[in-house]
């Protein structure tokens, strides 16, 4: 078997799990059938598990119902403007880059941002743009934004995010202490977040000022 033809069938066969275990939209199962999550981990073998990975600092790659649950959760407009929390390897980014216009895409770690800014280059992303930066402070110089996902723990939503959320826009993102946590699922309106507690989820804490410390 030719190696891209590996990669292809072990991608159909993830979809079909995903779909298997509920991830209804076909927008976002066919973005993660066209990413190529091999090259966003060092472990190839495993790279199309449904299971985290780790990544360099420390941090971690989501498992790919995850990923799909909180992108299928942002409730896709593709003329929306998302801002990520938390780049990481670059995976979630480019599958919010396969579904929206634009991503601005914000990491702490300038390691982190500068790889996975690399790597998606490389895949031709160009409407997907990562920043160094505390990202519980959000990315004002962009704002406002239509979605805001994050994708590690945090205590509670960060007040900077509310205020660059767009009205009737959608928060996702993991909150709780730091070993465990409910996603949250948040809409403005009027100004106000309309939040809802989702899925048990675990993921790594969040550093920064509205987040937890070191």
């Amino acid at each position: 078997m030719f190696e891209h033809e590996r990669w292809q069938e072990e991608r159909a066969a993830l979809v079909c799990l995903l779909r298997a275990a509920g991830i209804r939209d076909e927008r976002v199962l066919a973005a993660l059938g066209r990413v190529p999550r091999h090259q966003f981990v060092n472990h190839d073998r495993a790279a199309y598990l449904d299971q985290p990975l780790p990544i360099a600092s420390g941090q971690t790659i989501s498992q790919p119902y995850m990923v799909a649950y909180m992108t299928e959760a942002l409730e896709g407009d593709p003329a929306a403007k998302v801002l990520e929390v938390g780049t990481g390897s670059g995976y979630q980014g480019a599958i919010l880059a396969e579904l929206y216009r634009e991503v601005w895409s914000i990491e702490r770690l300038a390691n982190l941002a500068e790889s996975a800014r690399s790597r998606l280059q490389a895949l031709g992303y160009a409407n997907l743009h990562v920043v160094v930066g505390d990202g519980t402070l959000g990315y004002p110089e962009q704002a406002p934004y239509d979605r805001i996902l994050g994708t590690a723990a945090l205590p509670a939503i960060p007040p900077p995010w509310v205020e660059q959320l767009a009205e009737e826009g959608i928060i996702v993102a993991p909150v709780g202490d730091r070993w465990q946590q409910v996603l949250v699922i948040a809409h403005k309106h009027q100004g106000e977040l309309d939040s809802r507690r989702d899925l048990p989820c675990r993921f790594v804490p969040m550093l920064g000022r509205y987040g937890f410390s070191d």
